[in-house]
């Protein structure tokens, strides 16, 4: 909308946006701000591929790319801003800058040209004018490897399997007598299972199904329509409270909003050791284990006895993460857990995740809308619509050769922080708003806004419309789709590597500046 809007009005347009990727494929000219102050300041393919600031760097390093296979650790920036009640007396990123010299502490550098049009506020811009990438300047923390790597998938130990789950919620009128006049699908049929020491990603748009697959994961209710089974134990067989309260503690949340999450009037000591006061441990025990907590997830032991407001959005949801360590659970479910976070500290959330994995053996259940970030953590995805999954399989397999029409039109829409690949992909733009599940269409319920559907003759297209398509086997490994046509999709771009068919020019006359 505000590419049309530029091109048909000539219109200048400022964006402020976390989003690098979007700054990428939109943005003529960037500032970058730190502190109130901005730091850097040039055309967007000069902050990108030649930065001439640390911060920026950072920034840059620490951002996941759902165009890449490697599971290297993102760069983390670490400390926070300055508090701004005081003006730093130097270069208000000197206390996180790796780069560091006496000189950073004589004053705020004044902003120099560069290079024509490119300012930096820096007095080491100079160093910085080599350097090929954020890992030669911010020290990144090694790969954590898990006993499990080379392990076969089906010889490890199922923590969680979900089959054939539903969850329809009743539509009832009436003002005196109520009546039921529908049903609202919001799960319908789906089926997956999480292995020991592996990562599994559901995505989607908002209305898929995916909290509410978790919500009923979560609640454990023995009558819920379908199967839930955690560590071999079915759901359905638990009959008394105390049964499922102990199975519940092999299955943990995480919050998306880290401060919701956490009650302002409790200490960390307090809110860290409440699962382990109500199964019964100790208080000596709960202290030691407390502390041993912190440590695991980076934080300070002696800050125990601090509230929530004392820390910083990344170091409250540690605490939340430590919270759902506690009990040594097998399966964690991590609901967006890095999307209320900024980019530098997401970084360090994510390297977080990925090393108490690999060195706990733990699994995830992982809900997410950001795909850069299910790719770099997940070891499986499944792809929802409708209440129901319509590609399931290996991260890599399922993001390098999606086979559905839609799993291609949610890849198309991640923007990449890479000037030139994010103004030269094809978007595969879908029609229309996602269908209500108390109208569920007949036959493929994506059959509405298929991009594929017009490719095809009347006959195949009546397929789609009437038949429901059930998923079928990728290749030799466990990846899935349902589609009738996956070879009939013409796609200009594959993001793990296909063919790219261009389309530049996207702003004609106007400039947007970030």
């Amino acid at each position: 909308m505000l590419k049309v809007a530029q091109r048909e009005t000539g219109a200048a347009v400022v964006m402020i946006t976390h989003d690098l990727g979007v700054v990428a494929g939109i943005a003529d000219d960037v500032m970058v701000m730190y502190a109130g102050r901005p730091v850097e300041k040039g055309q967007v393919d000069d902050i990108f591929y030649r930065p001439r600031m640390p911060y920026t760097l950072g920034l840059l390093g620490s951002i996941p790319r759902v165009d890449r296979r490697e599971k290297a650790s993102l760069v983390p920036i670490e400390g926070n801003p300055p508090n701004l009640i005081h003006d730093p007396t130097g270069c208000p990123f000197a206390p996180r800058c790796p780069l560091v010299v006496d000189a950073c502490g004589d004053g705020e550098p004044a902003a120099v040209m560069v290079e024509p049009g490119h300012m930096s506020a820096c007095v080491r811009h100079e160093y910085l004018r080599d350097i090929q990438g954020a890992t030669d300047v911010f020290p990144v923390p090694a790969v954590a490897h898990s006993p499990l790597e080379g392990v076969p998938r089906q010889q490890r130990q199922t923590f969680l399997e979900v089959e054939n789950l539903h969850k329809h919620f009743p539509l009832k009128k009436g003002a005196l007598f109520k009546r039921q006049v529908g049903e609202v699908k919001a799960v319908d049929g789906v089926s997956f299972d999480v292995r020991e020491g592996e990562c599994l990603a559901i995505v989607g748009e908002s209305g898929c199904g995916k909290s509410t697959t978790l919500l009923e994961i979560m609640e454990m209710d023995p009558a819920t329509v379908g199967k839930i089974v955690v560590l071999g134990k079915p759901v359905a067989s638990l009959r008394r409270k105390a049964e499922i309260t102990a199975l519940r503690r092999n299955v943990q949340l995480v919050f998306q909003d880290p401060m919701g999450a956490l009650d302002p009037r409790f200490t960390v000591y307090e809110l860290i050791s409440e699962p382990l006061r109500a199964f019964g441990m100790p208080e000596d025990q709960r202290q030691q284990r407390t502390r041993e907590l912190m440590a695991t997830v980076g934080l300070e032991p002696d800050h125990l006895n601090r509230f929530p407001s004392q820390f910083s959005g990344g170091q409250r949801q540690r605490i939340g993460i430590a919270r759902a360590l506690a009990l040594n659970p097998k399966v964690i479910v991590l609901d967006e857990p890095v999307s209320a976070l900024d980019v530098s500290v997401q970084a360090g959330v994510i390297n977080l995740l990925d090393r108490l994995k690999a060195t706990l053996g733990i699994s995830y259940l992982f809900v997410a809308h950001d795909l850069a970030v299910v790719r770099h953590i997940s070891d499986r995805v499944a792809v929802m619509y409708l209440g129901k999954i319509v590609e399931i399989g290996d991260v890599d397999s399922v993001f390098d050769n999606p086979r559905h029409p839609y799993t291609r039109a949610l890849l198309s829409a991640i923007p990449l922080p890479d000037p030139v690949k994010e103004r030269t992909r094809e978007r595969i733009v879908l029609r229309g708003d996602l269908p209500s599940p108390l109208n569920r269409p007949v036959g493929c319920d994506f059959a509405s806004r298929c991009p594929v559907v017009e490719l095809l003759d009347e006959q195949q297209r009546q397929r789609c419309r009437e038949a429901e398509p059930a998923l079928e086997a990728v290749g030799a490994g466990d990846h899935q789709q349902p589609c009738f046509f996956p070879d009939r999709l013409r796609v200009g771009e594959q993001v793990g590597g296909g063919s790219n068919a261009g389309v530049g020019g996207l702003f004609g006359e106007g400039q947007c500046r970030e």
